[in-house]
């Protein structure tokens, strides 16, 4: 009998439920579970005790009954915050969110001891969310990186760009989405014109990154999925586009590509450094044809890929969890 595959998502993802018609239509068993729905539509009864290899039980949700010991994937594709009971108190809700965190979570987080495949392990993943993390990597995997600072030091930075001899950007270290008193803002890629600008005593309220601009021929988004590199390249026709492709997807254009064996290897090696089996990463190819890292999402977003060009990302994802606690590089 075949494992079954977790998928931890919100109800409205429709990449997600790709992957699960790709396994579906394999015989492989999938059941889909909102983690917002804990514990409110959905529950949890697990158990261990001595020489016990892993925790058992059942979790019962809308979609279906989970058996704990027959779960041999994970996808930790878009996970929700718990909601808990409104008629509790402030600090009861905060009791009981952190009991839900560290026990239901936990509970699940504990399969990969006893073999389950995650994709992506949430430990992992938490540490691959640091930039600075991921560029050491990079670095050693032997990947092209971009000349790079953080400082919290206006004239550290002003002498660091005034050193480089070329363009400065200013990119945020920990991603583009900030809420902004009720607003959620964006913040993009954003050209250093000024350098003398690097001067003001403002940057020193926090962290800053800058990095040198990388002369583009064009960019790429590559879907590492195992040892499977998935790759498209991204064209932008207008001018905040090809600062941030990002910022303007109205104007960007598509075409799948195989990169070079050599950078394709090293992505790979990079995500095993990382202990990652998923990423999206972003990358550019500059106008002598070399290529540069960026940076890997180990959650990114690759639906609309799959729409616009036919990248078989599910195909690839299904690979990887149907073979489970099989699965190795």
């Amino acid at each position: 009998m075949a494992h079954t595959v977790l998928i931890i998502t919100d109800d409205s993802d429709a990449v997600a439920e790709r992957v699960a018609v790709e396994l579906v239509d394999r015989g492989v068993p999938v059941v889909t579970m909102d983690t917002a729905d804990f514990p409110s539509l959905v529950s949890m009864t697990a158990g261990i005790q001595t020489r016990d290899m892993g925790w058992t039980g059942i979790v019962n949700t809308p979609r279906g009954e989970l058996d704990l010991a027959r779960v041999g994937a994970v996808y930790l594709r878009r996970p929700t915050q718990f909601k808990m009971d409104e008629q509790m108190t402030s600090p009861e809700r905060a009791f009981a969110y952190s009991e839900a965190r560290y026990g239901f979570g936990g509970v699940l987080t504990a399969l990969r001891q006893s073999g389950c495949l995650w994709v992506n392990d949430p430990l992992a993943a938490m540490r691959a969310e640091y930039k600075p993390v991921q560029l050491v990597e990079a670095a050693r995997a032997g990947l092209n990186i971009p000349k790079t600072i953080i400082t919290s030091d206006p004239q550290q930075a002003h002498a660091w760009a005034k050193g480089l001899g070329g363009p400065v950007v200013y990119k945020p270290v920990g991603g583009i989405w900030h809420a902004d008193e009720g607003q959620v803002r964006v913040v993009y890629t954003t050209p250093i014109k000024d350098l003398d600008s690097l001067l003001d005593p403002a940057l020193g309220r926090t962290a800053q990154m800058f990095q040198e601009w990388i002369d583009k021929a064009f960019e790429a988004r590559a879907i590492i999925v195992g040892s499977q590199v998935l790759a498209v390249r991204i064209d932008s026709g207008s001018e905040q586009g090809r600062i941030d492709w990002r910022s303007d997807y109205d104007s960007l254009s598509y075409e799948r590509i195989d990169l070079p064996g050599e950078v394709r290897d090293r992505l790979v090696e990079l995500h095993d450094r990382l202990g990652l089996v998923f990423g999206a990463v972003d990358l550019i190819c500059d106008v002598t044809g070399q290529w540069y890292f960026l940076e890997t999402n180990q959650s990114g977003e690759w639906g609309w890929l799959n729409l616009k060009t036919g990248l078989p990302v599910p195909a690839a994802m299904a690979d990887i969890l149907q073979k489970g606690p099989a699965w190795a590089r």
